[in-house]
């Protein structure tokens, strides 16, 4: 079965599920290496780490990353949408590695290789794109019209 053709709008969802999230989490991380460590025993220094421009702004991309997300749902099967968070590894990857200088292991790497090559399997297979146009209802007879005209 061949795959639909998606419209420029839905590619540009597609994309947007796939950069908000990675983009989203690195902002989240690099906004917490500079905080103190937080517990739950201190919910005020959780408030007050929302505040901060690298949260604030990880917490605006993950909005975005949600908000796309749902719409791709409304028009595709969950195994059509999920293949491009799985993408967002590789994204989390190389910002990690490049903007917050993390060290990756070999074994880090291999598995999210791996995990991209899995996700890329499931995504070949038959999904629905469009949601089926909802019946009609038939004209009223004039049979019934004339029974609410009562």
């Amino acid at each position: 079965m061949p795959h639909p053709t998606l419209s420029p709008r839905q590619y540009l969802i597609l994309a947007l599920v796939a950069l908000c999230a990675p983009l989203g989490d690195t902002c989240l991380s690099r906004g917490m290496t500079a905080m103190p460590s937080i517990g739950l025993a201190h919910p005020l220094a959780l408030v007050a780490a929302v505040f901060t421009p690298w949260i604030g702004a990880g917490i605006a991309l993950l909005i975005g990353f949600f908000s796309s997300y749902l719409t791709a749902l409304s028009w595709a099967d969950l195994t059509f949408v999920l293949p491009a968070t799985a993408f967002g590894n590789v994204i989390v990857a190389l910002l990690a590695r490049f903007w917050l200088k993390e060290p990756i292991s070999l074994e880090r790497w291999a598995g999210i290789v791996l995990i991209t090559l899995g996700v890329s399997f499931v995504a070949q297979g038959p999904s629905r794109t469009e949601q089926p146009v909802p019946a009609t209802e038939p004209a009223p007879s004039q049979e019934s019209a004339k029974v609410r005209a009562r």
